[in-house]
């Protein structure tokens, strides 16, 4: 989609359609609202008076002009109540439009910057939400589609109207943060919809590196022998029960100073888990087997995130990381009971094949901290339990630095991704204590999203550490417990690109 920027009157503005709001409970309409009204001779208020038009929360009335403004048609959206406005109903009220549009069929859409003017929310905001619920709510991923026709087209152009001159600066600035943040979305969204067999390791690494090359990161890729050669154990046990030779990614930005230590992320990167021998059952706690596509929904997060650092140009020194392997039950592969060495030197005893993104995340981070971060964030579809417990709405944060969470939840409640803190207390290590090892890979299934950040927690070496369980949020499957925002597709959502990518664009001003 195309977002252009231009000086006029909404109310005098030609297209297929405008767009503008109503707050509810709003009887007599001001604003650009007000001016759309006056022009159709009352239309607006007609429709409030007839209780038909009422401002409810993504309430989408349209009704044709019939030649009494340019625009063929007006689109009111309904922001709710004052009380409950919040800069992400801007977002949704805007993607709200573009889907509507869309549906109709309509090549090209005008629009206000909602809740800039009554709405009392600061213009970079309430624009850069305009342009990212209608971006977002463009998304279509049907690259394996032979026949198309049947599917409505994305809305081709949208056009932001504002009366004031000297804000179109201003509002083209924020266009093109919401655009790139759009962009590093769409790259995680495409890379999880897709299926295993277009992804494997080796193609995901790959895509990755012409990614990196494209936007100016340096991408480094260790194949199978370079990973074992530097002791990564925990991440070749998993590896080796697949045909599919696994790949290590490292990207890096380098926005910030020479001195400046790095925010590292690693994610993970699970192309497909079948369970290993430890076999899933068909319909799991996570859902159909065929949905484990998007275990690796943790890599394609920090890929994406990386991906946004080096288009808006921040100013810090970032590091992605991610393993990539498949978890089959291949001849051989590890074994329940197996007893496995990572790059940091300590043990782990497996004894569920099944709880293997841990594995390889234990040894993501142990690399990591090779390069001395300033903080550490892992990102994975991680646990069934972080879904029981918090629904697939909202994704888990836990970890042993209470500034850093606080960042992740600050960026979250920006950008309308729902996050919850969960306790990491010390009672709970207990659980993954083994009799062989150093440490268990599961803690039974009490509390299991918060043993398996316990288990995390193992081998951070006590860096500044937070662990996001994003097992819930990442997947709209059309359910009613689903994530299903106006700007979230079927499928693959993008939690939580624009979370972290809020976080790093804040990272200065919130220290």
């Amino acid at each position: 989609m195309d977002i252009r920027v231009a000086v006029g009157d909404i109310a005098a503005w030609q297209d297929a359609a405008v767009v503008v709001n109503l707050f509810e409970g709003v009887t007599k309409p001001g604003g650009a609202t007000g001016a759309v009204d006056k022009a159709t001779g009352g239309a607006v208020s007609h429709l409030i008076a007839s209780g038909d038009l009422k401002g409810k929360f993504k309430e989408a009335y349209l009704f044709p002009t019939f030649g009494k403004i340019p625009a063929t048609r007006v689109i009111i959206v309904g922001l709710g109540t004052r009380n409950r406005f919040t800069v992400d109903r801007i977002r949704e009220v805007s993607a709200k439009a573009v889907n509507r549009a869309s549906r109709l069929g309509l090549p090209s859409l005008s629009t206000i910057v909602h809740g800039a003017g009554i709405g009392g929310v600061d213009l970079i905001e309430a624009t850069e939400a305009v342009a990212e619920g209608a971006l977002l709510a463009s998304y279509r991923f049907s690259r394996y589609r032979t026949k198309k026709e049947d599917e409505k087209p994305a809305l081709g152009t949208l056009m932001i109207v504002t009366p004031e001159r000297k804000d179109v600066r201003t509002i083209e600035k924020a266009v093109g943060v919401a655009r790139a943040t759009a962009a590093a979305v769409f790259m995680a969204r495409d890379m999880i919809n897709a299926p295993s067999n277009d992804k494997t390791p080796r193609q995901l690494a790959a895509q990755c590196e012409a990614m990196a090359k494209q936007v100016g990161l340096t991408c480094t890729v260790l194949d199978e022998k370079q990973i074992q050669e530097v002791g990564m154990g925990a991440f070749w046990g998993v590896a080796k029960g697949s045909a599919q030779p696994p790949r290590f990614v490292v990207l890096e930005w380098r926005g910030g100073t020479k001195t400046q230590r790095p925010i590292a992320f690693v994610g993970k990167g699970i192309t497909f888990d079948t369970g290993g021998i430890s076999l899933k059952p068909q319909d799991g706690m996570l859902g159909p087997m065929w949905e484990m596509k998007y275990d690796m929904a943790g890599a394609a997060t920090v890929f994406a995130v990386l991906r946004a650092c080096a288009e808006l140009k921040l100013g810090l020194n970032v590091l992605g990381i991610a393993p990539l392997t498949e978890n089959m039950p291949g001849g051989n592969a590890q074994k329940p009971g197996d007893i496995v060495r990572t790059i940091g030197g300590k043990t782990i005893e497996v004894l569920n094949t099944d709880a293997e993104g841990r594995l390889v995340l234990a040894d993501g981070i142990g690399y990591a901290l090779r390069h001395e971060p300033e903080v550490l964030i892992d990102v994975a579809t991680l646990t069934g339990s972080a879904v029981y417990a918090l629904g697939k709405k909202t994704f888990a944060v836990m970890g042993t630095d209470r500034k850093l969470a606080r960042r992740v939840l600050n960026a979250s409640e920006s950008v309308g991704e729902r996050a919850w803190e969960l306790p990491l207390f010390e009672e709970y290590a207990d659980q993954i204590k083994s009799d062989f090892a150093d440490v268990k890979n599961v803690g039974g299934r009490p509390a299991g999203a918060i043993t398996a950040g316990k288990f995390l927690e193992t081998f951070t070496d006590g860096r500044p550490w937070v662990h996001l369980d994003i097992a819930g949020p990442v997947w709209n499957d059309g359910g009613a417990d689903s994530p299903k925002k106006e700007y979230h597709p079927k499928g693959a959502t993008g939690v939580p690109v624009r979370t972290l990518v809020r976080m790093l664009r804040d990272w200065k001003t919130a220290a």
